[in-house]
Parts: structure tokens; C-alpha cells; sequence
């Protein structure tokens, strides 16, 4: 090769960041903040979105949520102790709840809140407590018991309701639970009688001794009698109420991360998030390591814990029929060993989660061999390093997946994956925000985020924002040789107002020209002699996009060792 022989080079399908520290593909930057890419505007690389306030609260905000009751839309935003609504931009105190983070779901068109501490449900006029199904435990018993078992006691309700076949004769008629605390409701024939009618009640035997025999029925061996009592088991609503995970799963809410609970996952009734039995649990292994996610795919509901030393981490459940119970979720423990310290999610149907190396995702389903293939090593040096990884945040928006960690943002791109291994992973971009985030929620296309001291939004494309993208360094092909920038310098395709600087072995980076209202492209005088490597940044005090820079180098003599 001469020293007259010429190389071009042009980066362009910019693809993410790569923070990894060694040589890496050129299409990738070892340094970039607040650029991804708008899919829906340009395949060019450009600067985020800025924040802009959707509402100011004065206490953090730790969840914003979104609900139509009959014809009115409704934002709903938990900000410290109150939950708010918002109507058309005016904010209405709705009740008091917990200072903590929360979880809601919409069920039936009614609105469910979880805050580790409360269990409510809003219709859109009225905030109650969940007022738990009562079910009926017992039908067909003779005043002196016996009968079938119809219905489990649910944990929500301390109420349970017997149904009898009177004989007119009896006065004493035993239920199907001792140490009751009272009587709630009498029925016989369909009609609510006094209490008054009850002349005994043995609260430690379970009997209502009756002031004279209620009759019979007209109908023989059928049930004329109800009686609805009431016993209190001490801890039974908050088995429910202290947990902090939900998933809504095959027509069923399932619930964990109770503290007093940490390896027990429970379920409602088909359809109805007000009835949990006290049979619904399951175990999640044998050690009481700490469930860290629920997560629906693959036909399954995914529980992960925190790592175990018996290695039992990831469990599925697969909804199955039992002659006796119905339809039921038995926990089988996958192939995955791998404990989960962060969060996990359902990423456009990719099961992942986040262990201490990174993001993993589950490879296979419920019919085979699950493994994991990992998905952020591009990031993970940056990413497991935060000060409050366990802490993570997860969103899936617009195709990216926002893994938030307090003002720090890292974009996993489903659009753009590569092989590593006989497995995908993600290409991943970096954002910086100018406060910590708390919780997150996207509606109609929108990503709202939470602070501590309001809801915005990211739809702010005009305000000013930090950013730049820096190429690898670049050799030209070969590392043993000099190289000399051509003198017509580099042409970048790009908008906005953009610096430039050039590095080139361990130098610093040095500022080679600033070129505003850029609109299509640009030339860069870029002139360094006998350089090894090089590196190029652009960067922008305020907006810009980046397509495609192009940059030429002569090769000349050997490197002098």
C-alpha cells in the first residue's frame, strides 16, 4: 500500500450504545447520552424527548393510573398519602392511602388499588375498602351438621353464610366453624328474620339455638334455612392486602411480595378479585427466598425470586382442571437457577428478568427446557454498577424497553437485536433525565413519569437537551500504519446544532467547529497527521439528528515501535 492509498469511511445505521470498553462495531457508540431512535419519525439517530409537567403534586408521586368510568375519562395519581383524580385538568381529593408505592388493575370496569396496606376499589363515584365475597362454606345441612361443602373461606371476608333443610323440630342448629364471634343475617324461605328469634348463641360450640323450631321446607331436601355469621381469623386480609406484586393471569389476579409471606403466591376466584380462598396459595419452594415478580406469558404465570441457595428461583404455573378443586395452578420449578435482585416483565413476549449479572430472558416454554440467554451486554458494565439496581423501574414503550434506575434510563430496542451465541440480545441506548423518577405508566401512546413532585410527560420535542454520540475509535483497517486525514475533511448528514470534536489516541477530545441550523449536512475541516486511531464526536447544547458522517484517512508508513 501506498502512502497515496485512501480509505473511506462511513459510519451510518447507528445501532446503540456499546459500553463494554474494548473495540467495538462501528455502528455502535463506546459514549453516547440522550439520543435513541424515533421510529415513527427517521431511522437516524436524535435526541429524546424533553419533560414537560402534566401536573405539579407536592408529595411524591408513587403511581399514576387511568380509568374510564362510563363516559369520563379520568387520570388517577397517588402522590404521598392521598389519591388524586383528574378531570379535564381539575384535581379532586379522592381518600387517603398509604405513603408507599402502589399497583392498581381494572377488572369488570372497576378499578382496583394496591398499596401494600390497602385493598380498594373505585366505580367512579365511590372509594371503598374491597368488600370480600361471602361465601357459602356449607349447604345441606341438617340442624345437627353434616352437609356438603360448597364454597372455601375467602380471606377477604370474615363473613361465611351455612344454608340448612329445616325438619320443624329442631331448635339447635350447628354451623360449620366453632368460636364464631356473632351472628350477621337469618333467612329462612327467602325472608331476613330478627336476630331477636335466636335464643342462645354459642359462640364457642358454633350453635344458634332458635326460640322455636323453624319449619320445614315445602320442598323436600331442599335448603330453607340460612344463616351468615361471623369469625374473625386473625392476619387473614392481610395474607391479601400486605402484598405488593399483582398480575392479572387467565381471568385471575395472583398476588405476593408479602413481607410475613415472601415465597407464597395467591390467587382470586374466577373473575372476581374479591374473593380469595384460604386454600388459593401456593408455595414458591421449600426456603422462604422472596418473590421479586409475577409475570404472564407463554400460556404460564412466571415467578421469579431472589437468588436461593437451593437454587430453585424461577417457578411457571399452568392453569390445570382437578376433578375436586376445578381449575387450579400447581408451580413447577423451571430449569432456571438464576435468581432475580431486580424486576422481571413480559417484553414483547420475551420473559425476562434481571439477575446480578443483567437481563436474562427465558428461552423455551412450558413444553420444554427452559434456559436462560442473557439480553444487556452491551450495557451491563454501566448497568449493574448503579448505586439502586435492585431499585429498577421497567416500562415497555413505543418498542423500547425502559429499564429506569432514579434519573438514569437504559433502552433495550425490540426492533434491534444481534446474535451473541446462538442467542439475541438487545441493542440498548442511555438517557440522562433531569430528575429521579419514581413510577411510570403509558396511556394512548404516552409515557407519563412520576417525580417527586409531579407527573410529566416525554413529549416535549422543542425544549433544549443535552446530547451526543461518539464514534468508536477507528483504526481505518489497519493498526500498524499511520494515517493522515484527508484535507477536504469529514461530511456529516445530519439537522440541528452540532460540535464536533476529534480525538486521537489518549488525547483529549479537541473541539474542531460548531455549525448551527444545520438542515441537511455539513463539512468538518477535521486535519490530524500520523494518527493511529481516531474518534469523532458530535454533540448538541440542544437538539439534533445524526444519519451518516463520512470520513477519509491515506494510509502511509508502519508504526514505529
Amino acid at each position: 500500500m501506498n502512502d497515496t492509498d485512501l480509505i473511506t469511511r462511513i459510519y451510518s445505521n447507528f445501532r446503540g450504545v456499546d459500553f463494554r470498553g474494548e473495540e467495538i462495531n462501528l455502528v455502535r457508540s463506546p459514549d453516547a447520552l440522550n439520543v435513541w431512535k424515533d421510529y415513527k419519525e427517521t431511522d437516524s439517530i436524535r435526541t429524546r424527548p424533553a419533560m414537560e409537567i402534566f401536573s405539579n403534586f407536592q408529595d411524591t408521586v408513587h403511581g399514576i393510573y387511568f380509568y374510564k368510568a362510563g363516559t369520563t375519562d379520568m387520570c388517577i395519581v397517588h402522590s404521598g398519602t392521598h389519591l388524586f383524580k383528574i378531570v379535564d385538568g381539575a384535581k379532586t381529593s379522592l381518600c387517603t392511602v398509604s405513603d408507599t408505592p402502589s399497583n392498581a388493575f381494572i377488572f369488570n370496569n372497576i378499578w382496583y388499588f394496591k398499596d401494600g396496606v390497602n385493598y380498594l376499589q373505585y366505580d367512579g363515584s365511590t372509594v371503598s375498602n374491597v368488600v370480600g365475597y361471602i361465601p357459602t362454606t356449607s349447604i345441606g345441612r341438617k340442624p345437627s351438621g353434616g352437609g356438603t361443602v360448597h364454597e372455601d373461606v375467602n380471606l377477604l371476608s370474615s363473613y361465611r353464610t351455612n344454608t340448612f333443610i329445616g325438619d320443624g323440630e329442631s331448635c339447635d342448629y350447628y354451623l360449620d366453624a366453632k368460636d364464631i364471634n356473632t351472628i350477621s343475617e337469618i333467612k329462612i324461605n327467602g325472608e331476613t328474620q330478627p336476630l331477636s328469634s335466636i335464643r342462645v348463641l354459642s359462640q364457642a360450640e358454633g350453635r344458634v339455638t332458635f326460640s322455636s323450631p323453624p319449619p320445614a321446607p315445602s320442598t323436600d331436601g331442599q335448603d330453607n334455612i340460612s344463616i351468615t355469621y361471623i369469625k374473625i381469623v386473625s392476619g387473614y386480609p392481610d395474607k391479601i392486602k400486605n402484598c405488593t406484586l399483582l398480575q392479572v393471569f387467565d381471568n385471575r389476579v395472583f398476588f405476593s411480595g408479602n413481607k410475613d409471606f415472601p415465597n407464597t403466591v395467591w390467587h382470586c376466584s374466577l373473575n372476581d378479585p374479591t374473593y380469595c380462598s384460604d386454600l388459593d396459595y401456593y408455595n414458591e419452594g421449600l426456603d422462604t427466598a422472596e418473590v421479586k415478580g409475577l409475570v404472564a406469558g407463554n400460556n404460564a404465570l412466571w415467578v421469579f425470586r431472589e437468588p436461593s441457595e437451593s437454587n430453585t428461583s424461577v417457578f411457571y404455573h399452568t392453569p390445570t382442571i382437578d376433578s375436586d378443586y376445578g381449575k387450579v395452578y400447581p408451580n413447577t420449578h423451571s430449569t432456571v437457577s438464576t435468581g432475580c435482585i431486580g424486576k422481571a416483565i413480559n417484553f414483547n413476549d420475551d420473559i425476562v428478568f434481571f439477575s446480578n449479572r443483567g437481563m436474562e430472558g427465558i428461552t423455551g416454554d412450558i413444553t420444554t427446557e427452559q434456559a436462560i440467554a442473557h439480553r444487556s451486554s452491551l450495557v451491563d458494565r454501566k448497568l449493574i454498577a448503579e448505586a439502586n439496581y435492585k431499585d429498577m423501574i421497567l416500562e415497555e414503550w413505543d418498542g423500547y424497553l425502559l429499564v429506569i434506575i432514579g434519573s438514569n434510563i437504559y433502552l433495550a430496542d425490540s426492533r434491534a437485536t444481534f446474535e451473541n451465541e446462538n442467542h439475541f440480545e438487545y441493542e440498548w441506548f442511555y438517557w440522562t433525565l433531569n430528575k429521579e423518577i419514581t413510577c411510570t405508566k403509558v396511556h394512548n401512546g404516552i409515557l407519563y413519569l412520576g417525580t417527586s413532585d409531579g407527573v410529566y410527560t416525554l413529549t416535549d420535542t422543542a425544549s433544549n437537551v443535552e446530547s451526543y454520540w461518539t464514534t468508536p475509535k477507528d483504526k481505518f483497517k489497519y493498526p500498524h500504519k499511520l494515517k493522515t486525514t484527508n484535507k477536504r475533511g469529514c461530511v456529516a448528514e445530519a439537522t440541528g446544532d452540532i460540535s464536533v470534536y476529534a480525538k486521537v489516541e489518549d488525547t483529549d477530545f479537541e473541539l474542531i467547529g460548531t455549525y448551527e441550523n444545520i438542515t441537511d449536512y455539513f463539512v468538518s475541516r477535521i486535519k490530524r497527521k500520523k494518527l493511529k486511531d481516531i474518534q469523532l464526536k458530535f454533540y448538541s447544547p440542544s437538539r439534533f439528528s445524526l444519519e451518516t458522517v463520512t470520513l477519509e484517512c491515506y494510509i502511509s508508513s508502519y508504526i514505529k515501535r
